[in-house]
């Protein structure tokens, strides 16, 4: 993966050894810590996205969900982890209508589903690692304990909620307002969370007592967070907490015990896809992963190259796909373990071919979800009505557009229409984190939700549940349409390739919607044009805004682009010409992906300049 003549913001790095690329520094430093005691890819994944879950409180959490991707060498043979906790059982659209809700609200108590991130880890550690839980916990154990530097964004993110932790929220100011009678912690300043350290330090200790063996301490310490004190101190919290939320009301939880003692990580097969000479693996229809592979399954009928990287024509026709793809999504995705999603049919070429016709010369202002098997398309209602489907009235919200961060596609500060002080999302995003190692494993992971500002610190633990269940539709009859039990369908979304075969890149970003987006052009600018990783990543990003949102109000912005000014004005003007409405953004603000790759006996990694704190790691 030679170097092209092209300036990068950082080299793309090169070894034998391992590589760890992630969207926090001290993550990727605490990944290369584990290679070098001896650890494997599975081992430093599982170190960093602990490490995230503390120095990116703002980003994820505990309380949040990890879908997971890989690539075993021992087994040979890819795997996905399906990190995405389920509904509660007491959930339905029944129970939300008594509410007066038509949409799942995008804060507090009533979107919490079963928190996944802990038990995926723990089940990557014990099936895929070696080494000890103690040896992998240690690091997040140390920072949420003696402190780490604190990012400006979380600085801002706490800012951003502070009114609401004050007056409605306490036990979120007790950890990130110093103890409520304190300022917000400055940007740079050494901030940690005792109550959270003091948590996983109870996990650790339990674990060691109950066993000497490692697969038994890993299994303990699943018991403590599922069935033991964890459990058992998020279920006394949610039995006497009512909360505000973006309602303006005060709800809440559906989440109990019992839903946590019955939930594990399961192993699963991946969604596949050739193209370019690589099988691209994605998890299945509960994440929208395989909407990368519908958009590849478009693209293969065009001539890419000879459009030109960057180009208007080659920007217009990736957005357009983007758009038939996205529009299935809609229609289509939903928990396979509940709906029949056919996605043979949606990756089959006659199904491609047939779609493929749809791109024009001009941007579509429509969403057109299709027939595959002659099987007829069903939106839900806020899907139709940016479109002239709906006068908004069966769930479309009718509020005012949501404020998404063009840099992360994910929830900016927005009242919903409440007059409280403060009563917003806050700033939301995720993270992600790739692994390759000398002994052939390769893994993606993209930890997110938990976030500080999705519902109250539960008191004793020192982190927040997370809002998942947003993205359920509460329309009757369609594929993610909310039941007891079932994913949402999520937009986290990490990417795995093989090429005859063997593993050779692990990739992903944080950024909601747009994440199967970036990381398509990231992938494009390498497969397609031959740039090296980061040559790919640092090459200017854009994304299509025109399909419904996943995260609450869950609004759409027909022909929207956003594209970075380093496109160029032409590119740009010809968009407009094209009928897109496009908003420039700053030259790098779209995207965080980050990558790793194995090739001819050499280790490969990348990580985003944006945003200032992704790194990689290697050697």
């Amino acid at each position: 993966m030679a170097s092209g003549p092209r300036f990068t913001t950082r080299p793309e790095l090169a070894g034998t050894f391992g590589m760890v690329a992630s969207t926090h520094w001290l993550a990727s430093a605490a990944g290369m810590a584990v290679l070098e005691k001896g650890g494997n890819a599975f081992d430093a994944a599982v170190a960093a996205g602990l490490v995230l879950q503390v120095v990116e409180p703002h980003l994820n959490g505990p309380g949040g969900e990890v879908p997971v991707i890989g690539y075993d060498a021992a087994r040979g043979e890819p795997f996905v982890l399906d990190g995405q906790g389920p509904a509660p059982m007491a959930a339905t659209p029944l129970s939300f209508g008594s509410l007066g809700l038509d949409l799942v609200p995008g804060s507090g108590l009533l979107a919490a589903c079963v928190p996944a991130a802990f038990g995926t880890w723990m089940l990557l550690l014990r099936r895929y690692g070696r080494l000890p839980l103690r040896a992998v916990l240690e690091y997040a154990i140390g920072y949420a304990a003696a402190g780490f530097p604190l990012l400006a964004a979380v600085s801002g993110a706490i800012a951003s909620v502070q009114g609401l932790f004050r007056e409605h929220w306490p036990s979120s100011a007790e950890i990130y307002l110093g103890g409520g009678s304190g300022g917000v912690p400055a940007p740079g300043s050494r901030f940690a969370n005792p109550v959270l350290a003091a948590a996983y330090q109870r996990v650790l200790a339990e674990a060691e007592a109950a066993s000497t063996d490692r697969d038994e301490q890993i299994e303990a310490a699943r018991r403590a967070f599922y069935e033991g004190f964890v459990a058992e101190t998020i279920a006394a919290y949610l039995d006497r907490a009512e909360v505000i939320d973006v309602t303006g009301r005060r709800n809440s939880a559906f989440l109990a015990y019992s839903d946590l003692a019955s939930w594990r990580a399961r192993v699963e097969e991946p969604v596949t896809f050739d193209y370019g000479g690589l099988t691209v693996c994605k998890t299945q229809p509960w994440g929208q992963g395989p909407v990368f592979l519908q958009q590849l399954a478009l693209l293969a009928g065009f001539d890419l190259a000879a459009m030109g990287q960057g180009s208007a024509e080659f920007i217009h026709t990736v957005i357009e796909c983007a758009k038939l793809a996205f529009a299935d999504r809609e229609a289509w995705y939903g928990d396979p373990r509940f709906s029949d999603v056919p996605v043979a049919a949606l990756l089959s070429p006659d199904y491609a071919a047939r779609r493929r016709r749809l791109v024009g010369a001009t941007a579509s202002a429509d969403l057109v979800p299709g027939a595959p098997d002659g099987r007829q398309p069903a939106l839900p209602g806020y899907a139709l009505a940016a479109f002239g489907g709906s006068d908004g009235s069966d769930g479309s919200d009718g509020g005012a557009a949501p404020v998404l961060d063009p840099g992360t596609g994910e929830p900016l500060a927005r009242a919903g229409g409440v007059s409280l002080p403060d009563l917003s999302l806050g700033t939301g995003d995720t993270c992600h984190l790739d692994v390759a190692d000398r002994f052939g494993n390769l893994v993606a992971a993209t930890p997110s939700g938990g976030w500080l500002h999705s519902s109250p610190v539960i008191p004793g633990l020192g982190w927040p549940l997370g809002t998942r269940a947003q993205m359920f539709t509460l329309t009757p009859g369609l594929p993610n349409v909310l039941a007891p039990g079932k994913r949402p369908r999520t937009t986290l979304t990490p990417s795995l390739a093989l090429h005859d075969g063997e593993p050779y890149l692990a990739f992903g970003t944080p950024g909601g919607d747009q994440q199967d987006q970036w990381t398509l052009a990231f992938f494009l600018n390498h497969v397609v044009f031959g740039m090296n990783l980061q040559e790919s990543i640092d090459a200017a990003a854009f994304h299509s805004r025109h399909f419904p949102s996943s995260f609450y109000p869950r609004e759409s912005c027909p022909r929207g682009v956003d594209v970075e000014s380093r496109a160029g004005e032409r590119v740009i003007a010809e968009l407009r010409e094209r009928g897109h409405d496009v908003a420039v953004r700053p030259a790098w603000s779209l995207g965080r992906v980050s990558a790793v790759a194995s090739s001819g006996g050499f280790l490969y990694a990348a990580a985003n300049p944006r945003g200032m704190q992704g790194y990689a790691a290697g050697r």
